[in-house]
Parts: C-alpha cells; sequence; structure tokens
C-alpha cells in the first residue's frame, strides 16, 4: 500500500530520478491546495534538466480557477527553453477523464497522463477500519430504517450541484432522511438562495423552496458540517440507512472523477446512489467494483442531461422512501452479496491489484 502522504517523495519522484533523469517533479503541497505558493518541486542538480513533471492528481482540473497555478508551472520551468529554443515539453499527471483534460491539454501544450490517485488515497486513509469495532460488518447488520444519508458541505463554486441537489430533496419531501447541508457555503460564502437564482430558469420556483428548507442541515452532534475526508464518521447514521448517496466534487460536463465521497460508501459497506458525472458507474466497474443495477434503477448513470440525471436520482430516491419496511428490508438482503464483494475487494487487496500495474505503465508512459 502506498503512504500517500509520502507520494511524491517516496514513489514517484525515486522512479523519476532513476529512469528520466533530466526532469523536474512538480507538486503542490499540502493535499487540497492549489495556489501557486503551494507548488513545490523536486530536481537534480547534477543533470541537464530538460523536461518536467507536474503532478496534479489531488484536484479536479478547474481550468479557471487553477489558472494561477498552471501559469505558475509555466513560468518555472521557462529557465529551461534555451535547451530546445522554444516550449518546454510537459507531462501533467490527472486523476481524470474528459474533456478538461483535453482542455488543458489544448491550452498548455502538455501531455496527460492517468492514474487513479483517489483510489490509493483511500486505500490508505480508510485502512484498517475494518478491524475496528465502530461498526458491524455487513453481513451483521439488520435491514436500516431510514432510506439513505448524503453529507454535504461546500455547495458554492463548482460545487452548486449540491444545492440543485438540495432543493430535488425537499421537492420530494425527503428532508426526514440524514442529509447534511449548510445555509451558506463555508469555502465560497455563498447563500444557498444566492446559488439557486442561476437555475431559475430552469426551476421557477427553486428560491422559494430553498427558503423554505430551513437549512442548516446537520447530522447528530455536529455543531457545524464537518471536513472528514481522510476518516469515515457517521457511524449512526450509516448503520440507519439504506443507501449512501456521495455528491461527488465533479457533476456537471462529460468528465468523470471519482473521490473519496464515493468510497466512504464502499468502505462502510453500503449500496450507494451517486450524485456525479455520467459514467461513473461505469467506472467503478472497471475497476472490480459491483454496483446495483439487479435491485436499483441505475439508467441515471447513462443519461448525459446533467439536470435530467439529477432530477432521475432524486426520482429513484423518492420512490424507495415511498416503500413499506419489509420492501426496504428485501431491497438490503438483495444488496447485500455486491455490497460484501465492495468491501472485500475493498478491504482484502483486490483493488489494490489492479492500480499498481496501472501506477507503473502509467510511469513508463512518460
Amino acid at each position: 500500500m502506498i503512504r500517500i502522504d509520502e507520494l511524491y517523495s517516496h514513489t514517484f519522484w525515486p522512479w523519476i530520478r532513476d529512469h528520466r533523469p533530466g526532469t523536474r517533479m512538480f507538486f503542490c503541497d499540502p493535499f487540497g491546495h492549489t495556489g501557486p505558493e503551494h507548488l513545490y518541486n523536486f530536481g537534480d542538480d547534477t543533470e541537464t534538466e530538460r523536461q518536467y513533471v507536474f503532478m496534479h492528481d489531488q484536484e479536479p482540473i478547474q481550468i479557471s480557477a487553477h489558472r494561477a497555478l498552471f501559469d505558475d508551472v509555466v513560468i518555472r520551468n521557462l529557465d529551461m527553453s534555451w535547451h530546445w529554443q522554444g516550449a518546454v515539453p510537459g507531462t501533467v499527471v490527472v486523476s481524470e477523464q474528459g474533456e478538461c483534460v483535453n482542455e488543458l491539454e489544448s491550452i498548455y501544450g502538455w501531455q496527460s497522463k492517468y492514474y487513479f490517485f483517489h483510489g490509493w488515497a483511500c486505500l490508505d486513509w480508510y485502512r484498517g477500519y475494518d478491524r475496528t469495532f465502530l461498526f458491524p460488518a455487513p453481513t451483521e447488520r439488520s435491514a436500516p430504517c431510514r432510506t439513505f444519508m448524503s453529507p454535504n458541505r461546500i455547495i458554492g463554486g463548482e460545487r452548486d450541484h449540491r444545492v440543485l441537489f438540495v432543493y430535488h430533496i425537499v421537492r420530494h419531501g425527503l428532508e426526514h432522511n440524514y442529509v447534511s447541508a449548510p445555509r451558506v457555503c463555508p469555502v465560497e460564502h455563498t447563500d444557498v438562495v444566492t446559488v439557486g437564482k442561476y437555475y431559475c430558469n430552469r426551476y421557477a420556483d427553486i428560491t422559494q423552496v430553498l427558503e423554505q428548507a430551513q437549512l442548516p442541515w446537520l447530522f447528530r452532534d455536529e455543531p457545524t458540517q464537518q471536513m472528514t475526508s481522510c476518516w469515515l464518521g457517521n457511524f449512526a447514521e450509516a448503520m440507519d440507512s439504506l443507501i449512501y448517496v456521495p455528491t461527488e466534487t465533479v457533476y456537471f460536463g462529460r468528465r468523470t472523477h471519482i473521490t473519496e465521497k464515493t468510497f466512504k460508501a464502499i468502505a462502510l459497506g453500503m449500496p450507494f446512489v451517486l450524485v456525479a458525472a455520467a459514467g461513473s458507474l461505469e467506472y467503478l466497474r472497471s475497476y472490480g467494483f459491483q454496483t446495483f443495477h439487479d435491485v436499483l434503477d441505475e439508467s441515471y448513470d447513462e443519461e448525459i442531461d446533467d439536470f435530467r440525471r439529477l432530477e432521475r436520482v432524486a426520482d429513484l430516491l423518492a420512490s424507495i422512501d415511498a416503500c413499506s419496511q419489509r420492501e426496504r428490508e428485501q431491497i438490503w438482503r438483495h444488496t447485500l452479496p455486491r455490497v460484501e464483494h465492495n468491501w472485500n475487494h475493498f478491504y482484502r487487496g483486490g483493488f489494490e491489484t489492479l492500480l499498481w500495474p496501472e501506477l507503473v505503465n502509467m510511469l513508463h508512459a512518460f
């Protein structure tokens, strides 16, 4: 298993230094920070440096929000341009696929390389939770009473699909489930009603519905929506919920970017319905995980209209919420074999055996 906090110093840099001499490696530290002031690099003064690798694997590609960072990578390598009498060849390592990667390549002339960073991060962050007594294994649980849980914290900027999710929750009368959401985004400092105004052409009543939502919504014993990316929590809500609904970081557009939000469902041993970009379930299946099409209508994952996909997710949750307790127990029993598979695939090494050759092959493609 990779120690994710030592990923650049102990995994990537030793390989690049030994196999691609004359290459600088850039990365952001600490994790999650994307300002130019957080950009660091490794290099070798004993070699003539002719190329560079930029590790943009932690965060999704947001061209406008990350423009200063991307520009600074170019600026910091201008001293190598005399070797080539022109632009310095650069490689950007990403953990997403799709249209934003293509746009980044087009703007900066970089060649992209992909590996599943968040898969490695979650293997490290959630290791050992299967050996605790914080929550029972999937086979040891009784059927839960609530339909779903869905934690939400940042609801502005590139994540305003979460405001739309709250809107649909209220319209369907699903607030009695475990859903957390702030009234004001703790990062963007934007009120949900202000965000909702951007979507009035699609949903005429959105601002009124959001006003009536009586936000913030909090989980029990939480003074505010908590930031818990690198550890599991909310065990009581999880054990009392049939389905985990991650609202992923990336939602809009033709792209794929799965994070720890989805892996929390797997590590907690729960079936899931994703509020994510189209094709995200297929992406998970490509890494050996199983989804729940034999029990739940997962055709929403094929819907490329972003608004319609979220509407279909809300319709699915509402239909399950309308089930009797007996029907809920049947859903739980029928999803259990796939939940067990995902739990074992994550905790017993199957997932890692897919990730490691992917990472090594990516390095050899530099």
